[in-house]
């Protein structure tokens, strides 16, 4: 099965020396991708996730009910298949458009606008797929991942993607639902500092989705260009939708972001946008404890 949106592959093969230069010169993010490693400490517990109450949320009712996601999910042998099948389903409501922003960031505004010919980008994917997940009592949460040289670059140095949890496997796991793919190594499905872990050190990865296993062009085009991203990532404490209820944030932060142990705290986004929404951590346990 070949990933959608291939256009951003493909312009990489033909201009090649030319990404190098652009490299060079800090224009867009350099594709090494490095080694990291994360604290082993034990999380604090002053950091605290807020998840919605799925089963007495009008807003995800309505979500789950008129897009019928119940009835995408019927035949799905697992949870693994259900999500799976909302990650094949949200990927196929537009075709992604790197500039545009539906007039409000949730999945009822942006599935309306795009019923409405509307086209978004990397952001509305993981904000349709995880709130879909989350409607159907799956936690999910949208995933901002940043390269190394996200303070230095002035273009490309950030990706959305989608990170689910999934009892089955007691883990968070990494979807993509811009390109369509779920990567797993001997069968598992990864998180995202897994996935990164697996990639730089050249691990057998299998790529799939609800058609498939990926074909091996597709597979290999898109590891070349995720592994980059996969340096700096960032999760809101907040994750409630739909809810009248005072955004919490700790210590006036609104996300928490992953940071490899010897990196700096980033602080700028792509040379202009200060990252002033951030509580800093090195530790595994922090970001991935269960929700």
């Amino acid at each position: 099965m070949k990933l959608k949106s291939l256009s951003l592959f493909v312009c990489s093969l033909l201009l090649g020396s030319c990404t190098n230069f652009f490299s060079a010169i800090n224009y867009s993010p350099s594709p090494k991708v490095h080694e990291i490693s994360f604290s082993d400490e034990a999380p604090n517990p002053a950091y605290r996730f807020f998840y919605s109450d799925t089963l007495n949320n009008t807003y995800l009712r309505t979500l789950r009910q008129d897009y019928a996601l119940d009835q995408l999910v019927a035949n799905a042998a697992s949870e693994l298949d259900s999500i799976k099948m909302i990650l094949g389903w949200s990927s196929a409501q537009w075709e992604h458009n790197g500039s545009n922003t539906p007039s409000k960031s949730d999945a009822l505004t942006i599935l309306e606008e795009a019923k409405n010919g509307s086209q978004f980008r990397c952001v509305e994917y993981g904000i349709l797929a995880a709130e879909s997940l989350n409607a159907l009592a799956i936690p999910a949460r949208p995933l901002s991942i940043k390269t190394r040289d996200v303070a230095k670059v002035r273009s490309g140095a950030g990706h959305v993607v989608t990170e689910v949890y999934s009892a089955s496997f007691n883990k968070w796991i990494f979807i993509d639902p811009q390109f369509n793919v779920m990567p797993l190594k001997n069968g598992i499905p990864l998180n995202g500092v897994e996935f990164q872990q697996a990639i730089y050190n050249n691990e057998a990865l299998t790529l799939v989705n609800n058609d498939g296993l990926v074909d091996d062009d597709s597979a290999k085009s898109y590891l070349k260009w995720i592994g980059k991203y996969l340096y700096f990532f960032d999760v809101t404490f907040d994750q409630r939708i739909g809810e009248e209820k005072k955004r919490q944030t700790f210590e006036g932060k609104t996300k928490l972001m992953l940071v490899p142990l010897k990196a700096e705290n980033p602080t700028t986004f792509q040379r202009s946008s200060n990252i002033n929404y951030c509580i800093y951590t090195h530790s595994l346990a922090d970001f991935y404890r269960e929700p």
